[in-house]
């Protein structure tokens, strides 16, 4: 389905980022393993074997997204590694997850930082790039962008941002066949989720109409739709994967 693409998945050495790169290999994209700090390369390089071992083709590259000049140093690399860029997955993210009340404004800033400004930061750099060629570009929202959840001000209002940075960039770069859409995943099997009391697990899922968590593979198949020709008249949507719990 991505035959000859070109894909830099952003946060890609674990979790969902590494399991969109891994698919997105598989149908036959050409794929940048994105990761923030240099201390992480080693496990980035294993991710970039598996690749390569199963017959794609990927190369690691290190960049803190939250960074304006490191950003553009990713698409610039990309660029001259594999000469042009069709796809942009904008996956990487972190949570400081704390009450309101005892929320500190760094725990506020550092997720900002990272999920919405690094979405900024890499879809500019990008999509500049791809007035020539055109392209996908595909943000990773949340379910509680759209809902809110206790103890995530800074998370949920970065994914909500998100929403409607996506709508916007969508709007603006319509008529430059320039494709820019959102996914807000919900429940999904982590290394987080797995550690959650079964109490905890029950009261979710109860919330669930489907009554179960989903899995990266399921966040993942989204990703390779909004990215192939399957969805060349869609953007600006958000499309939940969370089993209907916010509908």
């Amino acid at each position: 389905m991505l035959k000859d693409k070109v894909a830099i998945v952003t946060g890609s050495v674990r979790g969902i980022g590494k399991e969109i790169a891994m698919l997105y290999a598989e149908n036959g994209a050409k794929v940048v393993i994105n990761y923030p700090m240099h201390s992480m390369g080693q496990e980035a390089k294993a991710v970039v074997e598996e690749i390569e071992e199963k017959g794609g083709s990927a190369v690691a590259i290190c960049a803190d997204i939250s960074n304006f000049e490191e950003s553009k140093a990713l698409i610039d690399k990309t660029i001259n590694h594999f000469g042009k860029l069709d796809i942009l997955v904008n996956n990487a993210g972190i949570t400081r997850d704390m009450l309101l009340l005892r929320m500190t404004e760094e725990e506020f800033d550092q997720v900002i930082a990272v999920n919405l400004k690094g979405v900024f930061n890499c879809t500019k750099h990008a999509t500049k790039v791809m007035l020539k060629t055109g392209g996908s570009v595909i943000n990773m929202a949340s379910v509680v962008g759209l809902a809110g959840n206790v103890g995530q001000c800074n998370y949920a209002a970065s994914k909500a941002g998100i929403i409607g940075f996506t709508k916007s960039a969508a709007r603006e770069f319509g008529q430059k066949n320039i494709r820019i859409n959102a996914i807000a995943p919900g429940f999904i099997v982590s290394e987080m989720t797995n550690v959650l009391p079964d109490a905890v697990k029950e009261a979710t899922t109860s919330n669930i109409p489907m009554k179960r968590y989903g899995s990266m593979k399921d966040v993942a198949n989204t990703a390779l739709f909004l990215a192939s020709d399957l969805a060349t008249y869609i953007t600006g949507e958000t499309i939940r994967v969370d089993g209907g719990m916010a509908m």
